[in-house]
């Protein structure tokens, strides 16, 4: 199963999922894109064994996954402080893999209904809805 996780800013969330997806599933093929090199460079630092930085990376890498994994802001043109491209935006929301979106009220990008929960929390909710999917698809 290919895992893309999409991260930007300082990409500390992207670092903390990929630590918790490599703990749980060791032998995942997690890939890395970050809309920068800092993110990049975090989430290499928590465990991804490829990435890449950039718009076109997270197109191409769209294409490729069973999951994509990130902040809701991936899904929203010119969020994460207009890190997010539209063309980024919209290859996750056209990509046929499954999105796992972590809501992350920041950026102007408030979801209702949804209570400010912790990173560990948003964490361990990612991991039960990543279960859930390799459960599926076994």
């Amino acid at each position: 199963m290919n895992i893309l996780v999409i991260d930007g800013q300082g990409g500390q969330l992207g670092c903390q999922i990929i630590k918790a997806i490599v703990a749980k599933y060791p032998k995942a093929e997690v890939m890395a894109v970050g809309t920068n090199a800092v993110a990049t460079a975090a989430m290499i630092k928590g465990g991804a064994k490829k990435a890449a930085t950039g718009e076109n990376p997270v197109i191409v890498a769209c294409r490729k996954a069973d999951v994509i994994i990130g902040p809701i802001g991936i899904v929203i043109a010119d969020s994460l402080f207009g890190e997010i491209t539209p063309q980024m935006a919209v290859a996750v929301g056209q990509s046929n893999a499954s999105r796992i979106l972590i809501p992350v009220n920041k950026c102007e990008n408030l979801v209702a209904g949804v209570p400010n929960l912790t990173v560990s929390a948003l964490i361990e909710d990612t991991l039960s809805k990543l279960q859930t999917i390799f459960d599926e698809k076994a």
